[in-house]
């Protein structure tokens, strides 16, 4: 099996998944699988998968797993925690197949509770699976000796980083041996978003929401509205904790205008996840200063296909005008001479109950090649927010 843990995904899967329990119990809703490489896959690799998905039925949260939890993340309460316990992945719910240009297509309909924990797991079975089925090795000491380059290139630059990489990992036993260099190595290694390896290593978790999270409110409430009602509800949820906005799933000049005074405030900073990062910056800053905030007390989180040569210039350019750390994944744990795969599983409907039609989400970008959604409903969302 090559998902043991239930805890094997990323912090944000959790906090998510009770922000709807807690606001949103009755919502549905349908995340499906993109490869943006459009990769060719073999019946024999469909076959794997499906076995592979049939396993998940067995991964259930642990005792110790639980305590581990609730004293850990102490921002989520224990009641959902002992919910997970009973939560079981139902691989009925998993609709595998290939088109006839041999695509891989997968799709998971549930309560959004429920389904939002789907994501991190099946693109990890994918990647995995990509590179056994193609017959990829990783050489452990030619990736160890890349990761010490990166891990002086950040303990000579004080260059914060954490790590992002379970989705896109090579294997599950490549990012273990990732993650025990990293705590034993790095000084300013701050964490991991994975929770498995958390605990088994006693890193700090890492971690705050995702763009279902804006996704889900666009398609329920307006395109205008989806920013701001999605940082007031997480507010309502988590009062304060885990501080960081994301703000492209809009663009991130419809996060900025849209972005209020208070909110400014409240939010220890942003998450840049595309576009120009240098040109982000400025606008930031820019926006804090018109709220008459000090910029060099928030930090952005860069979190775009990085390197450490690219964050280490990233974090000059920050000097002076705002603190910054990094996200950095598949650079970490898919760093093995092979093309790392680029897999994504996104919301792509959503409704508020049983009863409701269905609407469809959408996922605009800084990157143009990363908006997600129909062209018609992607159409009217730039419509809807003057970008068009």
């Amino acid at each position: 099996m090559i998902i043991n843990s239930l805890l094997d995904t990323d912090l944000y899967k959790f906090t998510t998944s009770y922000a709807y329990v807690k606001l949103f119990p009755n919502a549905w809703g349908t995340f499906t699988f993109k490869d943006r490489d459009e990769t060719i896959c073999s019946d024999k690799f469909v076959s794997r998968l499906k076995a592979e998905v049939h396993d998940l039925a067995w991964v259930h949260l642990r005792p110790e797993e639980l305590e581990y939890m609730s004293s850990h993340c102490r921002f989520v309460p224990r009641v959902y925690w002992e919910w997970l316990s009973s939560f079981r992945f139902d691989p009925e719910k998993i609709q595998i197949f290939l088109d006839e240009e041999k695509h891989l297509h997968i799709e998971v309909t549930d309560y959004l509770y429920k389904v939002t924990l789907y994501e991190v797991p099946l693109l990890a079975i994918v990647t995995e699976i990509q590179n056994l089925i193609s017959g990829n090795v990783a050489d452990k000491e030619q990736m160890l000796a890349k990761l010490y380059e990166k891990v002086e290139l950040s303990n000579k630059n004080h260059l914060s980083f954490s790590e992002f990489g379970t989705r896109r990992r090579f294997s599950l036993e490549v990012q273990d041996a990732v993650i025990n260099y990293l705590n034993e190595n790095s000084f300013y290694c701050t964490g991991t978003s994975n929770c498995h390896f958390a605990m088994k290593y006693n890193m700090k978790m890492m971690g705050t929401h995702p763009h279902e999270w804006f996704m889900f409110h666009g398609a329920q409430f307006g395109y205008k509205h989806a920013n701001y009602m999605a940082l007031e509800n997480w507010v309502n949820v988590y009062d304060g904790d885990l501080g960081t906005a994301l703000a492209d799933t809009y663009t991130s000049e419809s996060f900025l205008t849209n972005l209020s005074r208070k909110q400014a405030k409240l939010f220890d900073g942003v998450r840049c996840d595309s576009g120009d990062e240098y040109t982000f910056v400025d606008e930031l800053v820019r926006r804090y200063r018109e709220f008459g905030i000090d910029s060099t007390t928030k930090t952005i989180i860069f979190s775009n296909a990085l390197d450490f040569d690219k964050a280490l210039r990233i974090q000059q350019y920050c000097k002076g005008k705002i603190r910054c750390a990094f996200g950095i994944g598949t650079n970490l744990t898919n760093d093995a001479g092979y093309k790392p795969s680029n897999v994504v599983m996104k919301l792509a409907r959503c409704k508020m109950n049983v009863n409701q039609p269905w609407r469809e989400c959408v996922k605009l970008s800084d990157d143009m090649g990363k908006h997600m959604g129909s062209d018609r409903e992607v159409e009217a969302c730039l419509y809807e927010l003057g970008l068009k």
